[in-house]
């Protein structure tokens, strides 16, 4: 059946780890004879053993009694570790090894405090082992000026952040690295005393209150075993303002919560600088705990460091901003002996968080906490419960990714999670803080900034797929909700409803990306996947026109496809790409799906026949797929349009196309990987694990396997520092940088596709 014949047919209605067997000595098999002493003690231990025979088993009462305290103290043991799991904090190494080391990984860069598009704090890998000297980073890469230090038994040290500290001041000795999906733990040694930093950023996304709350967590607990007197001390600099010409800052407390404010001055309502927001405002809180007081200061940065370096404490002046001027907070833990922890809150507030359609939305936590030192302090109330959270998510992350694809699976997953949530706002109307109309931004970041991009939730969707599906929703709504306005003129899906973030303003002119049937195909293809996950059949009804107008756009255009571009933009636009023929034909298939028509599902499956069993997008021979058709057969493309089919169990093409891929992938891949397409010389991580889950829907996991180890080997490889970038070199032919080096994209929550093998073990399957 021809392109055009085909017409017709719409006319009618991971390896585990390998295990290691410790070596055992044998015992000499000749063994000399016993000394006479040596007689003499086997003796002794013969009449004693006699004499506890007579007592303990001809003694009903002795008998008894063991019985009794030994069960009493099983019981006793048995409540001490149900404490201590309920209670506990990652463990604390009292006698850790000298040598500095990263768990499970060295990471190009570490996440601290990564909660939405503008509180994205990172710390790269390599500079972790020089931690009390290095500072922390926005995405960008640019300096945020946060400094850690403790003062064991009156001698000052960094920990975090002071590249030039005061004469006095010594630099801790870091120990160990660690991250899971929500935690970011470091270990140093002061003075004698391990000190721990635990950053914690909760990926809640079930929870909206907690998840929208724009703060992060750092803990410091400080172990002595010999008792130490120990105080502890952070600051923030106006560099988390997004400028330093003009700052100001301001602090308040209430019965049990201290908070200082930091803000640019004369900045416009969603303007930014170099990505950074311009409009909100810093925050440091923290509180007393049970052991500790707690003491504020704002000014120079030389001074206020001098009265923490001097007494352990500050003075509690406020003067206003000055140049290179910090706002710290201290406390004084006294005497410790055993493990005592303080927590500090940082984070950053922007109450009009997003311009959409010209009204100003702001953060949902907004509807119960409208005031920031409230919301600040409900964070802090809230530590016990987020940080149980926190572990049992991290806990079953590590052990289904594991049991998925292997140890190096869950160490991508793992690494991804806060990324992935950290390009999100969760907000609600301004003017009416009403919860039932919560709506999620997501932002293209580096890229170009646009505002719900949809080849930016497509990529990204396994995870809210495997977390909680409701967030397809969510980021859907903005975009249908202006749709509907009828705004949007094209016949075809539009790319983005902003072009920078945080402005979802539309493109009333119709000036926008022009990504026709990709974004088209993937609106089919999410819309489905929600009602599927959800039975949330109403949400659907109410589109449902608008949905069909643009699968209707699918039906003339998706197989006799027009010069343009595909979600991959930076590979520049093609006709008739193979890859957007199979989104146009899951878009089809999932519309018919979706609204119940069979027409449009049958098209579906009508091309899919045509691209695969007659071989139009295939070679001759059918090994692989073609970058394009009818007339390119020796060249190829990572088909990851098809890991939907699987996923959400589409059966538009037949199994036999996936095993093809599977096996053709791994004759084409580069010293680095298998790059995207036979024009590349990079990799994109995402779609690499999207077509590992589809591979591994043939019944083999030889490609599976192969992605996976190639993402980690490039996430390991020590050669990169900024955030967990997507794209990567992976053959050396004209590339302007080695193999193994990241390439111009960081920090992107489409890393949301790293959990596409989890979610093909079904929806919600992660649990926490």
């Amino acid at each position: 059946m021809g392109i055009k014949g085909l017409q017709n047919v719409w006319g009618k209605k991971g390896d585990a780890d390998v295990a290691i067997t410790p070596a055992v000595e044998r015992a000499d098999d000749h063994l000399e004879a016993p000394t006479g002493l040596e007689q003499s003690k086997q003796s002794s231990l013969k009449a004693r053993y006699s004499r506890f025979k007579v007592i303990f088993f001809e003694s009903k009462a002795v008998r008894i009694s063991c019985i009794v305290l030994f069960v009493a103290l099983l019981a006793l043991l048995v409540v001490v570790l149900a404490y201590t799991q309920t209670r506990r904090r990652r463990p604390i190494t009292t006698h850790p090894s000298t040598a500095f080391v990263h768990t499970p990984i060295q990471p190009a860069s570490y996440p601290l405090a990564v909660r939405s598009p503008y509180l994205s704090t990172w710390i790269p890998g390599g500079l972790v082992a020089n931690l009390p000297y290095a500072s922390p980073q926005f995405w960008t890469g640019a300096t945020l000026g946060w400094s850690i230090m403790a003062r064991v038994d009156n001698i000052t040290y960094s920990l975090m952040g002071v590249p030039q500290p005061a004469n006095g001041t010594l630099a801790a000795k870091v120990l160990k690295g660690e991250f899971t999906s929500t935690h970011t733990y470091f270990t140093l040694d002061a003075g004698g005393s391990n000190l721990t930093l635990d950053f914690l950023s909760p990926v809640s996304p079930s929870n909206y209150l907690r998840q929208s709350l724009p703060f992060s967590y750092l803990t410091i607990t400080a172990s002595s075993t010999n008792g130490s007197t120990v105080q502890l001390y952070t600051e923030l600099d106006d560099s988390w303002t997004g400028q330093d010409a003009d700052t100001t800052w301001n602090f308040t407390s209430t019965t049990n919560t201290s908070m200082f404010s930091m803000s640019a001055v004369g900045t416009a309502t969603y303007s930014q600088q170099n990505q950074q927001a311009l409009w909100g405002d810093v925050i440091l809180a923290s509180r007393p705990s049970n052991s500790s007081t707690l003491s504020i200061q704002a000014g120079g940065r030389a001074a206020v460091r001098q009265a923490f370096a001097s007494s352990g404490s500050l003075t509690g002046t406020t003067p206003d901003w000055t140049a290179n001027g910090v706002i710290g907070m201290a406390h004084d833990l006294g005497n410790v002996q055993g493990d005592e922890a303080v927590t500090f809150a940082v984070g950053y507030v922007r109450e009009d968080a997003i311009n959409y359609l010209g009204r100003p939305y702001t953060g949902y936590y907004r509807a119960t906490y409208p005031n920031t030192i409230d919301a600040a302090s409900y964070f802090l109330n809230d530590l016990s419960a987020a940080e149980e959270e926190s572990l049992r998510l991290d806990s079953d992350v590590v052990s289904k990714s594991t049991a998925t694809a292997g140890s190096n699976y869950s160490d991508i997953v793992s690494l991804s999670m806060r990324q992935a949530y950290g390009g999100i706002d969760l907000v609600i109307p301004a003017n009416t803080t009403n919860t039932s109309q919560v709506l999620a931004f997501i932002k293209e970041i580096s890229s170009d900034g646009n505002v719900n991009t949809l080849d930016v939730i497509f990529p990204a969707f396994p995870i809210y797929w495997a977390m909680d599906p409701e967030w397809i929703r969510l980021l859907l709504d903005p975009i249908l909700q202006y749709l509907a306005t009828g705004a949007w003129k094209r016949a075809w899906v539009i790319h983005d409803i902003g072009s920078n973030y945080p402005n979802a303003t539309g493109h009333d002119n119709q000036d926008a990306e022009q990504m026709p049937v990709e974004e088209t195909g993937n609106l089919m293809m999410l819309a489905y996947a929600y009602v599927l996950a959800s039975n949330n059949t109403a949400w659907a009804d109410q589109y449902m026109t608008l949905f069909q107008t643009y699968a209707d756009y699918l039906v003339s255009h998706s197989l006799n496809i027009s010069l343009q571009l595909s979600t991959n933009d930076a590979a520049g636009p093609l006709v008739n790409e193979t890859n957007l023929a199979v989104k146009g034909a899951l878009g089809l298939k999932a519309f018919g799906l979706l609204s119940g028509m069979s027409n449009y599902s049958s098209l579906g499956d009508a091309h899919a026949n045509l691209l695969y069993t007659q071989g139009l997008a295939t070679d001759a021979a059918k090994t692989h797929f073609a970058l394009t058709y009818p007339s390119a057969p020796s060249t190829w493309k990572v088909t990851f349009n098809l890991y939907p089919d699987v996923l959400l169990n589409l059966s538009t093409f037949p199994t036999a196309a996936y095993k093809m891929e599977d096996t053709f992938y791994p004759t084409i891949r580069a010293s680095g990987g298998v790059a995207l397409d036979d024009r590349q010389w990079w990799a994109k991580s995402d779609w690499n694990i999207w077509a590992a889950g589809t591979a591994s829907a043939s019944g083999s996991n030889t490609t599976r396997d192969m992605m996976v180890n190639d993402i980690w080997a490039f996430a390991s490889n020590g050669m990169n520092s900024a955030p967990f970038s997507d794209r990567w070199v992976v053959r050396a032919a004209g590339a302007p940088r080695p193999v193994g080096r990241e390439f111009g994209l960081r920090a992107r929550p489409t890393v949301g596709g790293h959990f596409a093998l989890l979610a093909l073990k079904g929806m919600r399957y992660l649990n926490w």
